[in-house]
């Protein structure tokens, strides 16, 4: 059934700074319907707990706003592939960390960079990212309903997840036992080689998603232009438009039956007067239906 466009689920990464409440404030500013933020620094290990006071002020404007299916993005420096045992630990305690922090909030979605093998074989760095995983299965079952997702990478450097094939590997080590599933950033699978430049190609690209992974498994997108081209592997995002992509991969992206109500985040760094424009631009192309 389709939602109506003014419901749909759009935002951006808007900022948390001076607490996650304010993400929430700048999402309903922008005319976001969801958001997704950083709950602690993206840039350091250590993110400091969420007091109560954080947190009832935090449930009390979600109601206020209104916004819905939250996802938090975490930190830039876990790698839960690390063949570095020390770099390993330090990955999985702030995962950990990070993951309470979104059970606190009733965060709906966890996002995050499967990891990178560096210097090692990529099918091992698999392999220990399915066994950090499994570590928050505990968590997981307590409280809550968070999901945690995948988020398909550009393949820049030695970083995986940029295949549908490791994308559903690691879902399969893992799905049995946590709630799992991925997001997929266009601007990423652009990069990584995966047309979207059209409705043939769009076709084509979701067609081998199902085939490998499974649509069932789809929950979010982040939703960039691409300033490198096809098959580049280089991750440069684009305000929307503006980049190799361009407006037809949107426009199909809001109107497609397989893609229309699923999630979206922008992260397109034109910033809050651009997501303002291009939150609306995205409801203006799932209206022409």
């Amino acid at each position: 059934m389709a939602v109506p466009a003014s419901k749909l689920l759009i935002g951006a990464h808007t900022s948390a700074a001076g607490g996650a409440h304010n993400a929430l404030l700048e999402g309903k500013k922008i005319g976001a319907t969801t958001i997704q933020l950083f709950t602690a620094n993206q840039k350091r290990w250590d993110g400091k707990p969420l007091t109560k006071e954080s947190i009832d002020l935090w449930f009390a404007t979600l109601k206020e706003t209104d916004l819905r299916e939250i996802m938090s993005h975490d930190s830039y420096l876990i790698n839960l592939g690390a063949p570095d045992p020390e770099n390993l630990q330090k990955s999985r305690k702030t995962f950990h960390e990070e993951t309470l922090r979104c059970l606190d909030l009733g965060i709906t979605y966890l996002n995050f960079h499967p990891g990178a093998a560096l210097h090692e074989d990529p099918q091992k760095c698999l392999d220990t990212i399915a066994e950090s995983l499994l570590l928050v299965e505990p968590l997981l079952h307590k409280k809550g309903s968070l999901r945690l997702l995948l988020e398909a990478t550009a393949g820049q450097g030695s970083s995986v997840g940029h295949s549908f094939e490791q994308l559903a590997y690691i879902i399969s080590k893992v799905e049995k036992h946590i709630p799992i599933g991925v997001c997929i950033d266009t601007c990423h699978i652009f990069a990584a080689g995966y047309d979207i430049r059209t409705p043939e190609a769009w076709n084509t690209t979701l067609d081998k998603f199902d085939r490998v992974v499974g649509l069932k498994n789809l929950y979010a997108f982040h939703v960039n232009d691409s300033l490198k081209d096809l098959g580049t592997r280089v991750d440069r995002h684009a305000d929307l438009g503006k980049g190799l992509i361009g407006l037809p991969c949107f426009e199909f992206l809001m109107q497609d039956p397989r893609t229309r109500n699923i999630s979206k985040y922008l992260e397109t760094p034109g910033g809050l007067p651009v997501w303002e424009k291009e939150i609306k631009m995205l409801r203006d192309f799932a209206s022409r239906q």
